[in-house]
């Protein structure tokens, strides 16, 4: 079975794709190359021993796009590529609904001129907004507070217009994602952001190997554990192998036509002192960290009631922060420049 996978050479999508090749499917992956690089495909090809197809393109090419289903014959969407960062959405609010909302509209008329109907969706746990408790379903009301959780809040709304037209014959899991951290166990792929890091874990790793001099905490004053942000981080691999259960809901024969909603969390918060304080036991490298003022568009806590995935995807996250860490450690110990060859 083959399964597009746009977005497919970045952080989550490479591990999926490992997952993929693990469990039988054939991925076929296209990317702008935007934040991601090729040799992390080329590494998970040498991981897996299998090869993967791959075009450079932005999801954004319509015509492109034609091309890459003409050439595959595609059973599968599994939808990465879009923009991800929390405060460069409020700088830059334009380019993330072009990105993350046009591209996605393109991509759905290209599935629907193919008569591809099964998608999964990478959306975020920031279509919540700010919770007004925790731990958060999937019933929760949505109300975005920044551009980027609006851009994945109107795409949720397209899919499910999308599956409730009249004789509908799309079926789409909406996977809402909360904080991946961590890496292939093999330390051979991982987080390699372009420039300045936006996520926790990618900055206090290049900080402790030297790559950045200290950490910018946003937010010393919220009422939390320690008065830092707390968040629900899960293992990339555990997220990876829930589009796995996902795809084997929308693809099976059990399950009618409609829009399939999910968290993708461990159930449990961590702030960033207590993430930054795992890092420094596991590598045993101080992280100095400077508190600045809380960002626009952040929240105090956000964690996951992760039950309900559990129940109709037989999915559970498995590691730890620990294990996480360890991960996360090991690849940015044996990669101190990323994916740029020394």
């Amino acid at each position: 079975m083959a399964i597009l996978v746009t977005g497919g050479a970045g952080y989550i999508g490479s591990h999926t794709c490992i997952e993929l090749l693990t469990a039988g499917f054939e991925p076929v992956v296209v990317d702008n190359l935007a934040n991601s690089s090729e040799e992390a495909l080329r590494r998970v090809e040498s991981i897996t021993g299998k090869s993967i197809p791959f075009h450079h393109l932005d999801i954004n090419d319509k015509e492109g796009v034609r091309k890459v289903f003409s050439a595959h014959e595609i059973d599968a969407v599994i939808h990465f590529a879009g923009l991800k960062a929390v405060g460069e959405s409020v700088a830059q609010p334009l380019r993330y609904y072009q990105n993350n909302v046009a591209g996605t509209l393109t991509l759905c008329e290209v599935m629907e001129e193919f008569g591809v109907h099964r998608l999964i969706f990478s959306s975020s746990a920031t279509v919540y907004g700010d919770p007004e408790t925790v731990p958060i379903k999937e019933d929760f009301p949505t109300g975005a507070t920044n551009p980027y959780g609006s851009s994945k809040l109107i795409v949720e709304n397209m899919l499910r217009d999308l599956c409730a037209a009249p004789n509908s014959q799309w079926k789409v899991s909406l996977l809402r994602y909360f904080n991946p951290i961590g890496a292939h166990e093999s330390g051979t792929i991982g987080e390699d952001p372009s420039g300045i890091p936006n996520n926790l874990l990618p900055y206090v790793s290049q900080v402790a190997v030297g790559r950045l001099e200290q950490l910018q905490v946003f937010g010393g004053d919220y009422d939390t554990v320690d008065g830092t942000g707390v968040r629900d981080y899960i293992h990339v691999v555990d997220l990876a192998r829930g589009h796995l259960a996902a795809l084997n809901l929308i693809c099976g024969e059990e399950t009618s036509e409609g829009c399939y909603t999910h968290n993708l969390g461990t159930g449990e918060g961590s702030s960033v002192l207590q993430v930054v304080r795992a890092f420094e036991s596991v590598s045993g490298k101080d992280i100095p960290y400077n508190i600045a003022p809380r960002r626009p568009g952040d929240i105090a806590e956000c964690y996951a009631d992760p039950e309900l995935a559990e129940m109709e995807l037989g999915w559970k996250a498995e590691y730890d922060l620990v294990r996480m860490v360890e991960d996360t450690w090991r690849w940015q110990y044996k990669n101190p420049k990323g994916y740029t060859a020394e």
